[in-house]
């Protein structure tokens, strides 16, 4: 038995910088500067997803400094930045809703031990195999529900408890629209537009930043001049009004049964971390052209979301913006990821208590334009003029995310494109049954030496099913149901020609076998043609090799033709 190395699937990125013994004060300058403005821009995102998410704004800033600072140590990528992303916004507002801040602890350390799991079992380049319109699908549908779960704030609609639902949530801002607030609508369109016409100053400052510096003070001015009061981080979380303590490690009261009704949840965090930041990766890859490590990623991210929960903090995986922002403003390495952190904990530590007085509306104006950056409603057009059935897998996965739950939509959108694969995979094989005259082309390299064009005679008492496609679950039941419908008096021999199979599975080899045996009770041979190496090995593994008789298995249609012949003629 292979001997498990623990080096081949974890390499940190940070360990290869300094091992090359090649980093100088030139790039560790430039470490700093990224990882500066990248704290910056972080900045005022932590505390917007942390909010959205149904938990403190300190909770959001310190995922960004632990996982931040984590990720960048232990990941396989040179410039990803870990921390909250507007991706966790709705399971973490569910998990809170249903389960309190306990369960969401318990949900992302499980989330944390399935990411360190999949990396040690190398599933990081898996990942990457999940269907195109699954991603866009789950991506605009988040999109839709964070643009959904601001519209309070952002209108300034006084509503006691606001539903986490999508549709109950609509219904509650319809029913209460006549407590539209016009000021806070101003502040937050202000806000908005600023956001959005900032980068055209410049783009090393981020428009989130400026807009809630503006927004801060045209609140405090307007509130101390003019008497209208705005919404704000104080008026939410009061208790920052007092000041900010260094959060301790807690541990969570972890049951059975809390581990068993959370691992749904947590499965949905693992799979949209390992997705998000995995992907984040591959463009920074493109961008840079340097490799990450998918495995060591997975098991960095996994390490971050178990320890980032015992500080207070909420999941956390790669995030695309803050990394390309990373590499834009001259990131180098891991460095850069691990000096935003601490610039966050700086921030964390001194400007926190000034946070109390940043407008609600503010921060919705900013996830807004974060839900509209994530709609990718360009992508989501282009897939509609598709193929049908990713149109489907892409509506399916849409609407159940908005409607119902990301879990689900996540799940069965899965489900649905493996359908899917396994139909087109079952229309583009077949089974026939070949003509008395045919043509035999070059079955394998043993052969070759055979003229491409060749007519071959199929005897009396012969007949030849071929195979064209891998023969598995999806393709099986086809030869039973050829042989059912074909009846051929006085039939010998069957061959079966597999020269276009290049694998099979039990299913298969199942159904093989009992084609085999109904043809023994009918005094009936069966030849296997055109068998590949590595077909020939799955049958000599199940046994089946040397039930039928390896005097029966032949790599080319011409000698199991002659056998065939050989025996319709006794």
């Amino acid at each position: 038995m292979a001997k498990f190395n623990l080096a081949e699937v974890f390499q940190p990125k940070i360990l290869e910088v300094f091992k090359k013994g090649n980093y100088t004060k030139e790039t560790f300058t430039a470490d700093l500067i990224a990882g500066i403005i990248v704290g910056i821009i972080a900045l005022p995102l932590a505390i917007a997803f942390g909010i959205a998410s149904g938990v403190s704004p300190q909770q959001g800033l310190i995922t960004a400094v632990v996982a931040g600072f984590l990720v960048s140590l232990l990941g396989g990528s040179h410039f990803l930045i870990g921390g909250p992303t507007g991706a966790f916004i709705v399971i973490v507002y569910g998990i809170v809703a249903q389960y309190g801040i306990s369960g969401l602890i318990i949900a992302t350390v499980l989330a944390g031990v399935i990411l360190v799991l999949m990396g040690l079992f190398k599933l990081g380049s898996i990942i990457k195999f999940i269907p195109y319109p699954i991603v866009v699908g789950f991506t605009s549908g988040i999109a839709v529900v964070i643009f959904s779960t601001q519209v309070k704030d952002f209108l300034g609609l006084t509503i006691e408890n606001l539903p986490s639902e999508f549709i109950p949530q609509w219904s509650a801002y319809f029913s209460h629209l006549n407590t539209f607030n016009p000021a806070e609508f101003l502040l937050s369109l202000g806000c908005l537009l600023i956001i959005i016409f900032w980068p055209k100053v410049t783009n090393k400052v981020p428009g989130s930043l400026i807009a809630i510096i503006v927004g801060t003070a045209a609140s405090l001015l307007l509130a101390n001049y003019a008497g209208i009061e705005f919404a704000t981080i104080g008026s939410k979380f009061p208790e920052l009004a007092n000041g900010i303590e260094i959060p301790k490690p807690t541990a969570p009261n972890i049951t059975w049964d809390t581990v068993q009704s959370m691992f749904q949840p947590a499965f949905t965090i693992a799979l949209l971390c390992a997705i998000e930041s995995l992907l984040a990766a591959m463009v920074a890859d493109g961008v840079t052209g340097k490799k990450h490590n998918s495995n060591t990623e997975l098991i960095g991210q996994g390490v971050a979301n178990i320890i980032t929960p015992f500080f207070g903090g909420i999941p956390a995986t790669g995030a695309l913006a803050r990394t390309m922002a990373n590499i834009n403003n001259g990131g180098k390495s891991p460095v850069a990821g691990i000096v935003h952190a601490i610039v966050l904990l700086l921030i964390f530590l001194f400007l926190m208590p000034y946070a109390v007085y940043i407008p609600l509306g503010c921060l919705a104006a900013i996830l807004v334009m974060v839900a509209y950056n994530m709609s990718e409603w360009r992508t989501f057009k282009y897939l509609l003029k598709g193929d049908k059935s990713d149109v489907a897998v892409l509506l399916i996965t849409f609407f159940l995310t908005v409607i119902i739950d990301l879990t689900v939509a996540i799940e069965v959108g899965l489900v649905l494109a493996i359908i899917l694969f396994v139909k087109r995979i079952s229309e583009t094989s077949s089974v026939k049954v070949m003509q008395e005259e045919f043509v035999a082309g070059t079955e394998n390299e043993e052969m070759a030496q055979l003229s491409d064009v060749e007519h071959l005679i199929v005897p009396d008492g012969v007949e030849i099913y071929e195979i064209d496609g891998p023969f598995f679950f999806g393709l099986a039941s086809k030869l039973d149901e050829v042989d059912r419908e074909n009846n051929k008096k006085g039939l010998k021999v069957r061959i079966i020609r597999m020269r276009k199979v290049p694998f099979i599975d039990s299913t298969g080899q199942n159904n093989l076998r009992n084609l085999w045996k109904r043809a023994q009770g009918e005094n009936v041979q069966i030849i296997l043609s055109g068998v590949t190496e590595k077909v020939h090995a799955s049958l000599r593994k199940s046994g089946f090799a040397n039930e039928i008789g390896e005097d029966y298995i032949f790599p080319h249609i011409i000698p199991a033709l002659a056998k065939a012949t050989e025996l319709a003629e006794k």
